[in-house]
């Protein structure tokens, strides 16, 4: 069982790793890519990440790459999934407002900053679950569907344990999604700042 959850999670990774040089690939390229050159890239990449491709290397190269990040949260996967399929929709500025102030409170407190371990909350906290919840219903309010149900799957794949890790936090959240936060909402505020100067200097008498 250990075994096939190995090969699930190199699996899972492989696809990611190719769904990121994808994106990457279009961050250079003002012409969207089809839905058909997307997964046939999807397969060559993800399959030149799981298979040993020798060069002096005994593992394959997803296993060097989970290595060094480890596994990626659930939520962070499908975010990356769904971004590369369904096209150029951006992520609402909510949500990574909303993970941005989490990840600056769990993260100082989770490594030990005060007397509060809200990781130990994802052990099975009922009062934590209900949070979460809370937070996917805030999501469907607010008109987010696609929030709605990447967490539904979040807590899905927690429940069947589905990677190596007990804890709900590590399907709900990781680095990688906190930096991507952080970075987009500070960048938002300097924009706007930016913009806000820029309107004063040609809107000045004179």
């Amino acid at each position: 069982m250990n075994h096939l959850m190995q090969i699930f999670a190199l699996v899972e990774l492989s696809i990611t790793c190719a769904v990121v040089m994808i994106l990457l690939l279009q961050k250079t390229s003002s012409q969207e890519l089809s839905l058909t050159t997307k997964v046939m890239l999807i397969l060559l990449l993800g399959n030149l990440f799981f298979w040993p491709l020798g060069l002096g290397m005994e593992l394959p190269l997803v296993a060097y790459v989970r290595g060094v990040i480890g596994d990626l949260s659930i939520v962070t996967m499908l975010l990356l999934w769904t971004s590369l399929l369904s096209g150029r929709k951006p992520t609402p500025f909510a949500f990574k407002v909303s993970i941005a102030c989490i990840a600056i409170v769990f993260y100082p407190l989770a490594l030990g900053i005060g007397m509060i371990d809200p990781y130990a909350w994802g052990y099975g906290s009922v009062l934590f679950f209900i949070a979460v919840l809370l937070f996917a219903v805030v999501c469907g309010l607010a008109n987010w569907s696609k929030g709605v149900w990447i967490i539904a799957i979040a807590i899905l794949a927690w429940a069947a344990h589905w990677h190596e890790s007990a804890n709900l936090w590590d399907y709900l959240l990781d680095p990688f999604l906190a930096i991507w936060a952080l970075i987009a909402v500070f960048g938002a505020l300097y924009r706007r700042r930016r913009d806000k100067a820029r309107s004063g200097y040609l809107f000045r008498p004179g």
